[in-house]
């Protein structure tokens, strides 16, 4: 009953954070198409527009901190490969029990300032100090969102790394298998 449960967990995390990583690239071309806008602006027409810098930066940084979750779930963060490739699948998990424990830690600590930010930004109405000026409420919020979906991957993770530190095993073989297939 409890496995199911945190089997269900861990799926629903997969899902979620599968489902807007993959939302969240499709901020891609609209990033190329303000970038290219504003060099056919600048370049071309010799006007340059006073929005276009902030906006590609807010849907860069959109893309970069909501993809960190994705990424995480896909493996793409950095490794110390040398070391850890030579273990046993078993202090691979405890290797990861400790390097996620220490990831949440930081994690949370970053919503918490993060969801302050976002308060303050509210209260005092804080700018980008630009021409363009626009609102900064809503990258502290997104930040906090990112957070929040980093720490859901980073706790299935954990709950994987102990279930394989324990048993040997991972948790969801399935989805294991899925990965090493997309590797291929």
């Amino acid at each position: 009953m409890i496995m199911t449960a945190i089997r269900r967990y861990c799926l629903g995390v997969h899902t979620l954070v599968a489902f807007i990583g993959n939302s969240v690239s499709y901020l891609m071309p609209l990033l190329a198409l303000v970038v290219a806008f504003e060099v056919f602006s600048r370049y071309i027409l010799n006007q340059p527009t006073v929005w276009a810098y902030d906006t590609s930066l807010f849907i860069f940084s959109y893309i970069a901190a909501l993809g960190g979750a994705y990424a995480q779930q896909q493996r793409a963060h950095i490794n110390v490969d040398i070391l850890y490739n030579k273990v046993s699948d078993r202090l691979k998990g405890v290797f990861n029990l400790f390097s996620f424990a220490l990831a949440i830690l930081f994690v949370v600590i970053m919503c918490k300032v993060s969801i302050g930010k976002f308060e303050e930004a509210l209260e005092f109405n804080y700018r980008r100090q630009s021409e363009w000026a626009p609102q900064m409420h809503h990258y502290w919020l997104m930040i906090a969102v990112a957070s929040v979906l980093l720490i859901l991957q980073l706790s299935s993770d954990w709950i994987n790394s102990l279930h394989q530190a324990i048993t040997g095993k991972p948790l969801l073989p399935e989805l294991l298998k899925d990965a090493q297939e997309d590797d291929q």
